[in-house]
C-alpha cells in the first residue's frame, strides 16, 4: 500500500529548511535596516543572501513533490510496453539501431586506446623527439644565431594631459 502524504507532501524537511532560511534571512535583513549598528550593510547583504539561498530548499521541496504517473515513466526508465502496433515496431527498431550505433562508436574508441593511455593509428611511423636543456649562455648564443632580423626601436606616443 502506498503511503498517503497530506499537507506538506513528501519533502517536509526541505519545506521547514526553506521556511527557516526565509525567517532567519528576514530577521537579519530587518536588524540591518532598523538597528543602529556600524555593520548594518553586512547584515543587509547577509540577510538577502540567506533569503536567496532559501530558494534552493524551495526548489527541492517543489520538485520532490511532483507526481508522475507510472504510465508517463515507462519510456524514461525502460519500462516499454510490448505494443503490437506500427508505432511500437518503429520505436523498437529505432532504439535497436541507436543502441548498435552507439555501442559500435564506443567500442571503436576502446580498441584504439593503448596500454599507455593514448590513441594509436595503425601503420603510423613513430617520431621520436629528443630534447636537451640549455644553460642561459647557450640560450643567448643560439637565439642570436637564429635571428638575423632586428626589431626596430619604437616609441610610445602619449597625449598631453
Amino acid at each position: 500500500m502506498e503511503p498517503v502524504y497530506r499537507g506538506l507532501g513528501r519533502c517536509v524537511c526541505c519545506f521547514w529548511l526553506a521556511v527557516a532560511f526565509d525567517v532567519i534571512g528576514l530577521l537579519v535583513l530587518l536588524v540591518g535596516v532598523f538597528v543602529n549598528v556600524f555593520f548594518y550593510d553586512l547584515l543587509i547583504y547577509a540577510g538577502a543572501i540567506v533569503i536567496f539561498l532559501s530558494l534552493v530548499w524551495w526548489v527541492f521541496w517543489y520538485s520532490g513533490n511532483i507526481e508522475v504517473l507510472p504510465a508517463e515513466l515507462e519510456d524514461d526508465v525502460g519500462l516499454i510496453k510490448k505494443d503490437k502496433d506500427a508505432l511500437g515496431a518503429i520505436t523498437g527498431a529505432v532504439r535497436r539501431l541507436s543502441s548498435r550505433v552507439s555501442t559500435g562508436i564506443r567500442n571503436s574508441f576502446r580498441r584504439n586506446l593503448t596500454a599507455a593511455g593514448g590513441p594509436t593509428v595503425p601503420n603510423e611511423p613513430v617520431v621520436v623527439v629528443t630534447m636537451a636543456t640549455l644553460t642561459p649562455n647557450e640560450r643567448n648564443l643560439e637565439s642570436s644565431m637564429e635571428c638575423d632580423d632586428v626589431m626596430p626601436h619604437t616609441t610610445m606616443e602619449t597625449s598631453p594631459a
